[in-house]
C-alpha cells in the first residue's frame, strides 16, 4: 500500500514537553541546568513534529486547552511550518509533562501529568472538525493516551468516523483498556506497540525476542492488518497478515533520549508508505529515523544527511 492523500494525527492528550538536561543531578542537590525547553507535543503532534523534519506535511488535530491555545498556535507556526495545525479548543489548559536528562550519568527521569480535557462536549467538537479534513485517501493517525473507560463509546465512534470517512485507513498507537477495545472491534489498519504495550494488549508478559513477538502477534492479524513493534535497541518488528520483517540500525551511536523514538518510528513508517509500496523499505527508513531522534539528529542535522550516515538492515521472517 502506497499513501497518496493527507495523514491527520489526531491527540485526546496533548502535552506541553518540558526537558531539562544537565550533569550529574541527584536528589537534593541544586544544580544549574545545561539546558532547557518547552515544545508543544504529544504523541500525535510528535508524529506531525516528525513528518515536518521530513519535508512532509500534515494536518495536527486533536483537543488543545483554551487558557494556552494561542500560545500553542504560535509555537508551531514558529518551530514547525509545515503542520498544519486545525486544533479543537476545548475547556481548561493543557498539560505539562517534565523530562529531566542527566547528560553525564546517561540517566533519564519522566514525570507525566495526567491529562484534563475529555468530556461529551469536546467529543461532538473534535468529530465535527475532523469531518472538515477527511477526504479522500485520508490516513488518521490516532495517537497517544486515551481518556478513561468512562469514554469507550465516544472514542468507539471517533475511531469510527474515521474508519468509515473515505480514508485509506485508522492508525492506532496507544494504551490501556480503551485501546484495546479499539483493537478487539477491527478498527485500526495499524498499530504500533511497544513490547510492553503489545503484552499488556495480549495479557500475559511477552519477551522482547523475534520468535516470541512474532508468534505473538500473529495472533491479532486478524483483526489488525499491520502492526509495526517497536524493540527499543533491538530494532523493530513489521507484521502483516502474511508476511514478517524484523529490522536494527547496523550504525553506532550516543543515545542521547530515547523520549518520542516510537512516535519516529511511526511517523518514518508512515512516510516510507508515502515514497514507496514495500513495507520492507519503509521499514528501513522508519528505523534511521528513530535512530536519528534517540541520537538527537532530528535537531542538528537535515533528513538529506541522516539517511546517508545511519545504516540500517531489515530482514524477512
Amino acid at each position: 500500500m502506497k499513501i497518496q492523500g493527507n495523514i491527520i494525527t489526531v491527540g485526546l492528550a496533548p502535552a506541553w514537553d518540558l526537558t531539562c538536561q544537565g550533569n550529574h543531578l541527584d536528589w537534593g542537590d541544586h544544580p544549574v541546568l545545561k539546558d532547557q525547553h518547552l515544545v508543544a507535543a504529544g504523541k500525535a503532534l510528535n508524529v506531525s513534529r516528525a513528518l515536518a523534519w521530513l519535508g512532509r506535511e500534515s494536518i495536527a488535530s486533536g483537543w488543545w486547552g483554551q487558557d494556552d491555545f494561542a500560545q500553542m498556535q504560535t509555537h508551531l507556526v514558529q518551530t514547525c511550518p509545515r503542520i498544519r495545525t486545525h486544533m479543537t479548543p476545548v475547556k481548561g489548559a493543557t498539560r505539562i509533562n517534565v523530562t529531566v536528562l542527566d547528560l553525564a550519568q546517561h540517566r533519564e527521569l519522566h514525570l507525566r501529568a495526567q491529562s484534563s480535557l475529555a468530556s461529551p462536549i469536546a467529543f461532538k467538537s473534535l468529530q465535527k472538525d475532523l469531518q472538515k479534513n477527511a477526504q479522500t485517501n485520508t490516513v488518521t493517525v490516532l495517537a497517544g493516551a486515551l481518556p478513561d473507560a468512562s469514554y469507550t463509546n465516544q472514542v468507539l465512534a471517533l475511531a469510527r468516523s474515521c474508519h468509515q470517512a473515505p480514508a485509506t485507513g485508522l492508525v492506532a498507537d496507544s494504551h490501556g483498556p480503551v485501546f484495546n477495545s479499539l483493537v478487539q472491534a477491527g478498527l485500526p489498519w495499524l498499530i504500533k506497540p511497544n513490547v510492553t504495550e503489545l503484552s499488556e494488549l495480549l495479557g500475559t508478559p511477552i519477551p522482547n525476542r523475534v520468535s516470541s513477538l512474532l508468534k505473538a502477534a500473529r495472533t491479532l492479524t486478524h483483526r489488525v492488518p499491520n502492526i509495526l513493534i517497536s524493540r527499543g535497541k533491538h530494532g523493530a518488528l513489521l507484521v502483516t497478515s502474511d508476511q514478517a520483517w524484523q529490522g536494527q540500525c547496523l550504525t553506532r551511536g550516543r543515545v542521547i533520549s530515547t523520549v518520542g523514538c516510537g512516535d519516529y518510528l511511526l511517523a518514518g513508517y508512515l512516510y516510507g508508505l508515502t515514497k514507496y509500496t514495500q513495507p520492507k523499505t519503509a521499514l528501513a527508513l522508519a528505523l534511521k529515523i528513530a535512530t536519528a531522534r534517540a541520537w538527537a539528529w532530528t535537531h542538528e542535522k537535515t533528513w538529506a544527511t541522516t539517511k546517508k550516515q545511519i545504516q540500517v538492515q531489515v530482514k524477512a521472517l
